[in-house]
């Protein structure tokens, strides 16, 4: 096996995969969790005494270097979609992340990969992605050789991004199109975003770079809102909701942050004002020898959960009809 590399936030749904790509490339793997107990089943995606777990705070400098100890790579996945409590933009996406980065210059650490964001902006309007940005630049004054890696909505089994809205839809007879269901994204699949990460940690010539994953097709709100639905099998409307009206609905998610996760924030709300593509300018999947994978080809295999009959969907339906024959 080769080095050791230390993934920070590894138990995660982008940092299972990553984990499993790093695995397969013969690296001895480290796995930094706020909760080890919960990552208890990353050892399973690798060989016996390939893949540890141990427990640190990228919020704690202490934790951090204990992880690094004796490490030649580091990843950082960590990132929070919302606000709450000590689990802060800043705390988590800055301060955490400059962390990080000089701890693992301290321990020697010859390989930094960052996770950002597409659409990561020091003069943007939503916090997320202006502390994505300045996330950046703090990694970057402490390791100008850091790989930072910006993907577009991540899709796959355990996203949160189909999953919510599926859900969603089991339960409500509408479904809001913020600002009119107009901003366009590039989902990129998480395979290929755990296979792009292993690859930065792997090529020397990635240092440096800032890479940006999207997947082979870009669509508006409202088209990936009719693909769930043409999936899962449901009728439901979709109502425009002006960004006004969306801002108030945010602030109420703001509030609600603060105990449970919130449908929408107003951050959130902002963040949709604004397309969520790859600007082009940047190296991406195809430069690291990834051919994007289509979300036809994956959404099948998990949204089935949200048909009636589940995966045996297409069986009763034949069923229905041969009755009706």
């Amino acid at each position: 096996m080769q080095n050791l590399v230390t993934v920070f936030g590894g138990s995660g749904f982008v940092g299972t995969q990553v984990v499993r790509q790093l695995a397969k490339a013969g690296w001895r793997i480290r796995v930094a969790v706020r909760n080890p107990s919960l990552g208890y089943a990353m050892r399973l995606h690798g060989d016996v005494g390939q893949i540890d777990v141990v427990q640190a705070n990228i919020r704690d400098r202490d934790s951090v270097a204990r992880a690094l100890e004796g490490a030649t790579a580091s990843v950082n996945l960590v990132g929070v979609l919302y606000e709450a409590g000590r689990q802060g933009f800043q705390a988590v996406h800055v301060d955490g992340a400059r962390t990080v980065a000089e701890v693992a210059a301290a321990e020697g650490v010859t390989r930094v990969v960052q996770m950002s964001a597409l659409g990561a902006a020091a003069d943007s309007a939503s916090k997320y992605a202006r502390t994505k940005a300045e996330g950046e630049a703090a990694v970057r004054q402490v390791r100008p050789d850091a790989v930072v890696v910006r993907p577009s909505i991540v899709f796959g089994p355990e996203d949160g991004f189909f999953n919510k809205f599926a859900s969603m839809a089991q339960v409500s007879p509408v479904l809001p199109l913020i600002g009119g269901g107009t901003t366009r994204f590039q989902p990129v699949f998480v395979g290929d975003v755990g296979k792009a990460i292993a690859r930065m940690v792997t090529d020397s010539a990635a240092a440096g770079q800032t890479y940006e994953l999207g997947g082979q097709a870009v669509f508006t709100f409202r088209e990936l809102m009719q693909l769930m639905l043409a999936e899962t099998g449901q009728r439901r409307l979709l109502l425009p909701v002006p960004f006004g009206v969306a801002g108030m609905l945010g602030a109420l998610g703001d509030v609600m942050a603060m105990v449970l996760p919130p449908p929408v924030t107003s951050d959130q709300v902002t963040l949709l004002r604004s397309d969520n593509v790859v600007s082009g300018s940047l190296p991406g999947l195809p430069e690291l020898g990834i051919t994007p994978t289509t979300l036809e080809a994956v959404l099948p295999t998990y949204l089935y959960r949200y048909r009636r009959g589940g995966q045996y969907a297409d069986q009763e339906a034949r069923a229905v009809a041969g009755g009706h024959a």
